[in-house]
């Protein structure tokens, strides 16, 4: 086989070639390895296998940036990842509170310096600036982009994207998402907190098979084992997202590709607006080759003058919540999930952007609530509880995981995602035989299947309504594994679609 080798351009117009079928047939995938992972014995000699991974390696070098090496072993050969964090990557920049010289100082519906150059703007002067002309309407891969200065604004109203009908007139209304960005934004985009470097696969024989920049794929991936569950979810009408990097960005658009319609209101949560306005750029004005559903969609920052309302409000209303932020303290108040209150509604929550013990997207209580007891007589109606946290790795995130250290965890107290996902072949069967609860694709749910950690599993329609209807929270720091498996993938479907160089020989 040729070396494949794939840029930066070419994995982003690759993965945004991909259909929901290709999707679910990468992300099955995964779980079938995933699956392995979590089950396969030493005895078995599958490449997948928790005892054939290596462990990763942290170079912190002089420049303050940090280097992973993480090598790993699939039943189609081998890889290694290796990708740097900037400094900046590690370091978690909280936006400064409100300058109020004094109380007296502030009339009412005054505007607040949000500690930006400019100062703050009114809501009226933001929409005016969004107002754009029909001409840029809408951008292509690679197309050039025209200025747009959004610098030094805060918010006094959550902004809000609302999806046009189609209509024979082109003009934009200021609530639309700005079809240009400047090179400014462009650049704040670049110097985010995403890892740059490569991925390497080779064959089981040690020959390269595919050499691949690493900036997308780690995003790709990570969102792809966080929608398993999500994708089995039975309501997913409003969801909410920290963050606004590359996990953000493809978290949002496989969550769209794969449930589509079902999907109402997308939230999302950052200190940087003018970020999420270069992510929804992405998502929805660019024309990539395959379109994705356009919910109605609000960015909230904490610049906004009324943000824990705010705040408070979209996560009791959220059914989902997608956590990609490297905090170093939790995202929002634990009450919020923990009341009476928040319990009454199910959610699915995967936080996957804190890495390392002392980053936190979630508090501990929410954590240690979501792994209590599950008593069968409550005061007050409760989303049902699993009694455990779903993780890619035990192992790894009980070392790295902070939400999970910190809340002081056990065993016991996690599940492996792999132990949860149905084999391909298992679920093809199982179609065969007319099962109900089956969708036509993709990952299904497994259920049932022994002890796990010494104790007998809930019964199949427990754990069913648990997965599917009540709280449950997955916590992720990464597998090399989930690299080797998707970027072989990648590269299959890089061949069949003539994407990127090819050398023989090599």
């Amino acid at each position: 086989m040729p070396l494949t080798i794939l840029s930066d351009e070419d994995v982003r117009i690759l993965l945004h070639s991909l259909t929901r079928k290709d999707v679910l047939e990468i992300q099955q995938a995964l779980a079938d390895a995933l699956h392995y992972y979590s089950t396969a014995t030493d005895d078995e000699d599958n490449g997948c296998s928790a005892g054939y991974q290596p462990k990763r390696i942290h170079l912190k070098r002089q420049d303050g940036n940090t280097t992973l090496f993480m090598p790993a072993s699939s039943n189609e050969g081998m890889g290694v990842k290796i990708v740097t964090l900037s400094d900046l990557c590690a370091t978690t920049i909280r936006p400064p509170p409100p300058t109020i010289s004094s109380p007296e100082s502030v009339s009412p519906g005054a505007s607040i310096s949000s500690g930006t150059k400019s100062g703050s703007a009114s809501s009226n002067s933001m929409k005016d600036a969004l107002n754009l002309s029909p001409s840029n309407a809408n951008s292509s891969p690679g197309s050039a982009r025209s200025s747009l200065d959004v610098s030094g604004m805060s918010i006094e109203e959550p902004y809000t994207y609302k999806p046009h009908k189609p209509s024979r007139h082109t003009s934009t209304t200021p609530f639309d998402v700005p079809p240009d960005i400047t090179p400014e934004m462009r650049e704040m985009k670049g110097a985010s907190t995403s890892p740059t470097g490569s991925l390497t696969l080779l064959n089981n024989d040690g020959t390269v098979r595919g050499l691949i920049n690493a900036a997308e794929i780690t995003a790709f991936r990570t969102a792809l084992a966080s929608t398993m569950l999500f994708k089995k979810r039975s309501n997913v009408h409003d969801i909410t997202i920290f963050g606004g990097g590359k996990q953000a960005y493809w978290h949002a658009r496989l969550s769209l590709l794969l449930r589509g319609s079902e999907i109402h209101h997308l939230n999302f949560l950052n200190r940087s607006f003018e970020n999420v306005v270069s992510l929804l750029h992405d998502l929805y004005k660019i024309h990539w080759p395959v379109e994705i559903h356009h919910p109605n969609t609000t960015i909230i920052t904490p610049m906004h003058t009324e943000y824990q309302r705010h705040l408070k409000s979209t996560i009791r209303a959220s059914s989902v919540i997608f956590c990609t932020t490297p905090s170093t303290e939790p995202l929002f108040p634990p009450e919020y999930l923990t009341s009476s209150e928040g319990r009454k509604k199910g959610r699915y929550i995967a936080a996957i952007g804190s890495y390392a013990p002392h980053m936190i997207e979630l508090h501990t209580d929410i954590i240690k609530q979501a792994v209590a007891p599950n008593h069968k007589h409550h005061h007050h109606k409760h989303a049902k509880q699993g009694g455990a946290i779903v993780v890619d790795s035990v192992d790894a995130c009980l070392k790295e995981a902070g939400e999970l250290i910190q809340a002081g965890l056990v065993g016991r107290e996690v599940v492996e995602l792999g132990e949860l996902v149905m084999l391909k072949r298992e679920a093809e069967r199982r179609r065969k035989e007319s099962h109900s609860s089956l969708d036509d694709d993709g990952v299904e749910l497994k259920l049932g299947g022994g002890k796990k950690n010494g104790k007998e599993p809930a019964d199949d329609d427990g754990l069913r309504e648990w997965l599917e209807k009540g709280n449950v929270i997955y916590k992720s720091v990464g597998l090399g594994l989930m690299d080797v498996v998707v970027g072989a993938e990648l590269v299959r479907l890089a061949d069949a679609m003539g994407i990127g160089t090819r050398v023989a020989n090599f």
